[in-house]
């Protein structure tokens, strides 16, 4: 009984880290290009927009910087995230790029934050502001943050690149916003439109941010995986052939691209246990894209001594 056990988990665990290592080099080239491209353009947004006295401007600016920190955390994350298993992380550290994420999602806060209180300030005592280079550099600014948006895209969805893009598209909405400030200001000179466009596009940011934290909370709870209904596992695992109940069941992730489960078997022969394992195996890669799997044989006599004790969970 054990050795079917062992041998189920190490076959998944292997196969795993190989894909996930191909995924997440991927992910890395990619966030490296458009960190590269981010930072460059940056740090011209930072000095234009301080030359032109914008908050529009200076806090796109301040998004593109904390971009080039997040796709720079996204990147060591996904580099980290395809290390082999050791005795210290037996998974591997694929939750590298969930804990990027989380990073990610609070910088964002904090940049928007950081924006609205600035905002206010605006408001409060209003300033001059040259519309013709926000307008200018805005629309540079557009354009490169379309092509980096696209990149991202383009990539591997993990969750990591989602957070950077997430940021990507901060920026991409923060040119837009100092586009048409700096158009309102050239046409009509009113200039609350600069901090009031500026605190319409943090609101946006907000929502997106708070809805990558939610989800990287959901993940570090070890929560069951979005789309996934853990009684409806439990119910196709029991209705295959020779199964009898399936009880102590727990499925959760281990990052973006790979779910995990475990779960005790009641079986109706042990000694059948060896042509029922890849059956379950590939109904639960198949139907539920869970590939990395703990199965536990148990025949009927361990499983009504489990049942006494406590609740398993039994599905039949």
């Amino acid at each position: 009984m054990r050795d079917a056990h062992d041998h189920d988990h190490e076959n998944d665990h292997g196969h795993d880290h190989g894909l996930g290592g191909h995924h997440h080099g991927g992910s890395a080239r990619v966030l490296m290009f458009s960190l590269c491209l981010t930072l460059s353009f940056a740090v011209v947004e930072a000095i234009g927009g301080w030359w032109a006295d914008s908050l529009a401007l200076m806090s796109d600016a301040g998004h593109m910087l904390t971009d080039s920190s997040s796709l720079a955390i996204g990147a060591v994350a996904a580099w980290m995230a395809k290390r082999p298993a050791s005795r210290l992380h037996s998974f591997g550290l694929q939750r590298a790029e969930v804990l990027g994420a989380l990073i990610n999602a609070v910088l964002m806060i904090a940049v928007v934050a950081a924006i609205a209180w600035a905002a206010i300030d605006r408001f409060a005592e209003p300033r001059t502001v040259a519309g013709m280079p926000v307008l200018v550099i805005a629309a540079i600014g557009l354009v490169m943050n379309i092509g980096v948006a696209a990149i991202l895209m383009r990539g591997e969805q993990t969750m990591n690149v989602r957070g950077a893009l997430i940021h990507v598209i901060g920026d991409l909405l923060g040119s837009v916003a100092a586009l048409a400030a700096g158009v309102i200001i050239i046409l009509t000179g009113w200039m609350p439109i600069d901090p009031l466009l500026s605190l319409a596009v943090s609101a946006l940011i907000l929502v997106s941010a708070l809805r990558l934290l939610r989800e990287v909370v959901h993940v570090l709870m070890e929560g069951v995986p979005r789309g996934v209904d853990a009684a409806e596992v439990g119910t196709a695992l029991a209705a295959v052939e020779g199964v009898e109940a399936v009880h102590d069941l727990h499925i959760w992730s281990l990052s973006s691209n790979q779910r995990a489960l475990a779960a005790h078997v009641v079986i109706s022969r042990l000694a059948d246990w060896q042509q029922t394992l890849p059956r379950l195996q590939q109904l639960l890669s198949d139907r539920f894209a869970i590939t990395h799997t703990t199965l536990q044989p148990e025949d009927r006599a361990t499983a009504r001594d489990c049942a006494r004790e406590e609740d398993c969970g039994i599905a039949s």
